[in-house]
């Protein structure tokens, strides 16, 4: 199926503004312009953003009751416990907040949840664990919005608990004593976007700034939380939240810090996989760090991720570092099993790819890693994905969506026939009775059908802007990595050149493709280095592109050198 290229086609007038304004390349203009940004002082703070007119975190509804009663219970030396979730998101705003009140000498533990034995949020079975343990307080990041029940049954054994999180919250909210949430409907804070951590951060904001009205940082240092923002950082860009606002500002002072090599658990991780830490970015965030977090929650315990976040001795923080190298070999090989299994079927039975909907179950398959490999598959056939283990009592798998073909309100419309489900438009988890599979895939592919016409299920790519060939080289590099880093709601940019030879290439592995470019009828023969990544067929390579789309970006391995990565179109 051919992709439907869309051409940006900027305001020339908001352009000619902005080239103006900052004496900038046209091409950034365009760009900005395309991020929906017009205003001069806005592109030069997108540009340059600095902690100026940050959110004041006591906007976010009931900070000021949370912070209150974390201030008691440090003074009170009560049992604190932070619970958090399994993914990269929830383990850095454990160890973010954990860190901090450990810094106030606060009386703290943390709980990280199993995702197999246990699963997603908070639960009254965790409850009875923090009875046992005396706890006092429990304090949630990344989770804890819909746990009702659990919240209830602190309640009546005299724990408090206060939320903090930012998936969406139900009709009712539990019935915690603080629920700082920026999705509630009666918060006035405009900072849906944050992630967990960015939650976490913000209570920690509000924490340093309370206690100082309290005298509390008199006999302690008061902490500079700068040293936080590469927790951010991490979360926030694992978490695939909008990179806009706050999230920029502040995921790019946490990348700033995270070069600075201080966090002996961040510096072994990017040792093992084999990262510059001085050259970092959000790619290498996403693609190595993050993946080697999510690992140990897939195939492991997420436990070994915070302790590696806070690890003080560099021994202890190699040795773990090689670990999560490991579990993540680990879960790559079981995704690829999962992934090799489900191509094989679909040669059998292709008629399976002619629903608009790519729903499979089976015994053998590990539930932890089908999110991954849901993915996967929805982008190569683009189609909705759900895959389940079946292998329990329940059902229990991931699906991943396409376009803006809503995943979450399909599953919704079927709550009758799931045991529960969660999540949002492109990607859900779920539990299902196995009497119900059969049914639930009927329903799900007449939703499809009912609701979604067949441009729904094309694949388009954005093209930003066409380059002349001439053009590709360092200097435009190093200026469109200004609107670094790139992300949900700031994309990287596609770029498209035409008429493309190639002089040289070779395949690394089975089939990633390294070449030498240049235009096919120029007199100039300026060579740019590219990069074609799982090509389709590496026996029979093409040694001529009537049009190529791709994303330019700095080569970090040779000095002053531009290189350009292939996009499939």
């Amino acid at each position: 199926m051919d992709t439907i290229l869309k051409y940006f086609e900027p305001n020339q007038e908001t352009v000619d503004q902005l080239i103006n304004g900052l004496n900038c390349h046209p091409l950034i203009a365009n760009l900005l312009s395309a991020r929906g940004i017009s205003n001069v002082d806005d592109a030069r703070f997108f540009l340059n953003p600095t902690f100026e007119n940050l959110t004041n975190p006591f906007l976010l509804k009931d900070m000021e009751k949370a912070v209150e009663r974390i201030l008691v219970a440090i003074e009170n030396k009560e049992k604190i416990l932070i619970f958090g979730d399994f993914d990269a998101d929830g383990v850095t705003s454990t160890a973010l907040i954990t860190s901090f009140l450990e810094y106030c000498d606060a009386n703290i533990s943390w709980y990280i949840p199993h995702r197999i034995k246990e699963g997603y949020n908070l639960q009254t079975n965790h409850i009875q664990l923090a009875v046992d343990q005396n706890i006092d307080l429990i304090i949630t990041v990344d989770c804890g919005v819909s746990s009702h029940e659990a919240v209830q049954k602190a309640y009546l054994e005299d724990i408090d608990v206060i939320i903090t999180d930012h998936h969406e919250p139900g009709a009712t909210l539990p019935n915690a004593i603080a629920i700082v949430n920026p999705k509630r409907k009666d918060c006035k804070a405009s900072l849906d976007y944050l992630a967990g951590v960015g939650v976490a951060f913000f209570l920690v904001t509000a924490l340093r700034k309370f206690f100082r009205e309290k005298g509390f940082w008199q006999d302690i240092k008061e902490p500079n939380l700068i040293n936080y923002l590469d927790l951010f950082a991490i979360g926030t860009i694992g978490d695939m939240v909008p990179l806009i606002n706050e999230n920029r500002v502040l995921s790019i002072a946490g990348l700033k810090q995270i070069r600075q090599g201080t966090r002996l658990g961040l510096q072994s991780l990017a040792q093992t996989a084999r990262v510059d830490l001085k050259k970092i970015d959000s790619d290498d965030i996403s693609f190595k760090i993050v993946p080697r977090i999510n690992a140990a929650g897939r195939v492991s315990h997420a436990r070994i991720c915070v302790s590696q976040l806070n690890e003080t001795d560099i021994v202890n923080a190699q040795k773990t570092a090689s670990l999560l190298d490991q579990l993540n070999i680990k879960r790559q090989k079981i995704e690829q099993a999962i992934v090799i299994d489900i191509e094989n079927r679909l040669l059998k039975h292709p008629d399976l790819l002619t629903n608009k909907l790519l729903f499979l179950w089976d015994d053998k398959w590990d539930p932890s890693v089908l999110g991954i490999a849901a993915s996967k598959l929805s982008k190569k056939y683009f189609c909705p994905t759900i895959l389940l283990s079946s292998s329990n009592e329940h059902a229990v798998g991931s699906g991943r969506s396409i376009n803006n073909i809503n995943i979450h309100q399909a599953l919704l419309e079927n709550e009758g026939l799931l045991v529960k489900f969660g999540g949002h438009a492109m990607a859900s988890g779920l539990t299902v009775k196995k009497d119900n599979l059969e049914r639930l895939c009927q329903n799900l592919s007449h939703h499809m059908d009912k609701k979604y016409c067949e441009k729904d299920f094309r694949k388009t790519k954005t093209i930003d802007a066409v380059l002349d060939f001439d053009d590709i080289d360092f200097n435009l590099a190093k200026e469109i990595d200004k609107l670094r880093p790139f992300g949900m709601a700031n994309p990287e940019p596609v770029f498209i050149c035409n008429d493309i030879r190639v002089i040289s290439s070779y395949i690394i592995g089975k089939s990633h493709r390294k070449m030498v470019l240049e235009k096919a009828v120029s007199t100039s023969r300026h060579k740019v280095e590219a990069f074609h990544f799982n090509i389709g067929d590496p026996d029979n390579p093409p040694d001529y592109y009537s049009k190529i789309a791709f994303k330019l970006k700095i080569n970090k391995f040779k000095t002053n050198a531009a290189q350009i990565i292939i996009e499939d179109l």
